[in-house]
């Protein structure tokens, strides 16, 4: 790689924080809007509504913690156990938790791929040299690890792999079966994991990347002072003219 000029850290993080707020304005406009075509809101109501059918007619509250579930007497665990089974087997509330969890997948799922789609695929390739609108702000552009301007493969892959597939969605998913009750604790391990990755990336790789940029090939540069090619030929023939400029000079 010639001349590395690394995007400061603090550059980054501003550009990142930059990113994610706007990022995450249109995500929730985005999720907002497609939540009222599909419906969300009523099948939250109708779940609700059998929550609230089946309180009322054994007397317990569903939505407690596991240290308020250990407190109750076995009159009222009964009653509770009772009731989460009628609960189970209304079809009605069935259906609508079922809508419930498939919904919010899909809204999320959505939402965030045109989030991406648009701040950090369709944008970089307008302002070229990959920048982001924060990243742009803050004077750092992307390129190749060889010195290379970062292709339309290269971003696909930066944005769609690397940070809404694996750093996002993978996340976000796991997150989404936590607070539904399907994955637990073996969910949560997972969330360590992929964020101790990241943290031993940053630290360990000489080019400070996270997981998308080592799946692209990428790197974060101060676009004031780095040299970016537009081609492998271009940065060959750099080369050999500063070859032969050094060679001419140690000559004479």
């Amino acid at each position: 790689m010639l001349d590395l000029q690394k995007a400061s850290m603090w550059k980054r993080i501003s550009a990142f924080l930059f990113d994610i707020i706007i990022t995450g304005i249109l995500i929730v406009g985005v999720a907002f809007l497609l939540s009222v075509i599909l419906g969300y809101d009523g099948y939250s109501d109708r779940m609700q509504g059998c929550y609230d059918r089946y309180e009322a007619e054994y007397g317990v509250v569903f939505n407690i913690t596991d240290e308020e579930y250990q407190t109750l007497t076995e009159e009222e665990l009964q009653r509770y156990q009772e009731a989460y089974e009628a609960l189970s087997a209304d079809p009605e509330a069935v259906y609508a938790y079922n809508m419930l969890v498939n919904l919010t997948l899909v809204i999320t799922s959505v939402s965030v791929l045109i989030g991406y789609l648009v701040l950090e695929f369709i944008i970089p390739l307008i302002f070229k040299n990959g920048q982001t609108l924060g990243k742009k702000i803050f004077g750092i552009g992307l390129m190749r690890t060889d010195g290379v301007r970062v292709s339309t493969v290269s971003l696909f892959i930066r944005t769609f792999l690397g940070k809404y597939t694996i750093e996002t969605m993978v996340p976000a998913l796991i997150v989404i079966l936590i607070v539904f009750g399907s994955a637990g604790f073996v969910g949560t391990i997972i969330l360590g994991l992929i964020a101790l990755l990241e943290l031993i990336l940053v630290i360990a790789t000489h080019t400070n990347s996270l997981i998308h940029d080592i799946l692209a090939g990428t790197v974060a540069v101060d676009i004031s002072s780095q040299m970016i090619f537009s081609s492998v030929e271009e940065m060959i023939e750099y080369k050999k003219k500063v070859s032969a400029e050094k060679a001419a000079k140690q000559a004479y």
